[in-house]
């Protein structure tokens, strides 16, 4: 698998070694996960499998048949974007979804605002700064971009709820960003993305290594990141959209980064009214 590797800015993130180089450590908006994932119960199924329960109901069915019920919902969800979820996916599904029962909150990656460009009352970019950080990573090169995020985020999905060398549940972190790249015109992404899940502050410091070989912990450098808001879906044809918006928006845009951008999610892809940035990293 293609290792393009995390970044924040145009210099390209920083792997950590194995195990003998530093303690503890290791080598190593997708569209089926995020709030729909850890807040299952904001959005439950009825017995019929496509409605929702009231607030205060209860599902009164055994671990296997929950399992099974969340299971079925997300496979029906992904094949609308030709994306295949493994029934090994039943467990990592239902452990994001029952760590949260109301107790676990998301933590939010956290940056200093810089400034905020504004027109008319609305907001047309933030300058924010992002601390250096540690982040789980996977590159992948699927068909479509849907595709790629899906399959990327399975299996840091995995990582976040077993597959890691603790063997515990992590905790979910927003926003899920996904690294694109574009060719040399600038009108067409290529397919490899990566995608990026923030480790947790309490890990920050030593995070677990993933059993997944093509999974990386890289350190990401500081940097400074221009922030867009948009909503709706993310595919190719929104994100090129995107990316031509904000640099018209942009008062300097020479001074970014122009062939790497980062999609940022914050809210369940499969919602109509999807919460999404686009990044833009400032040179270095």
């Amino acid at each position: 698998m293609d290792q393009g590797g995390c970044r924040l800015n145009g210099g390209g993130g920083h792997s950590q070694g194995s195990e003998d180089n530093r303690p503890g450590m290791g080598s190593q908006s997708g569209m089926i996960t995020l709030e729909d994932l850890e807040s299952f119960s904001e959005d439950q199924l009825s017995d019929s499998g496509n409605g929702s329960l009231e607030e205060g109901e209860t599902m009164e069915e055994d671990d296997d048949e929950n399992q099974d019920r969340l299971l079925h919902y997300w496979q029906d969800v992904a094949r609308g974007h030709r994306v295949e979820v493994p029934g090994d996916m039943a467990e990592p599904i239902q452990q994001l979804t029952s760590n949260n029962n109301g107790t676990h909150t998301r933590e939010r990656v956290p940056f200093s605002l810089i400034t905020r460009k504004e027109k008319c009352g609305d907001v047309h970019y933030e300058k924010r700064h992002y601390e250096k950080a540690y982040w789980a990573c996977i590159t992948v090169s699927e068909e479509t971009y849907e595709q790629s995020i899906c399959y990327g985020f399975m299996r840091i999905m995995r990582y976040i709820c077993q597959q890691n060398a603790t063997g515990n549940y992590l905790g979910m972190t927003l926003p899920i960003v996904t690294v694109v790249r574009t060719d040399e015109t600038r009108r067409d992404l290529v397919r490899s993305v990566t995608v990026g899940y923030f480790l947790p502050e309490r890990h920050q410091a030593q995070p677990p290594r993933p059993m997944d070989s093509d999974i990386t912990i890289e350190e990401w450098s500081a940097a400074i990141i221009y922030s867009r808001a948009f909503t709706g879906p993310t595919n190719e044809v929104t994100i090129m959209s995107e990316i031509q918006a904000m640099a018209e928006a942009l008062d300097t845009p020479d001074e970014t980064v122009n062939d790497t951008f980062i999609i940022a999610g914050y809210t369940n892809p499969a919602h109509a009214n999807r919460q999404n940035e686009i990044w833009f990293m400032e040179k270095n």
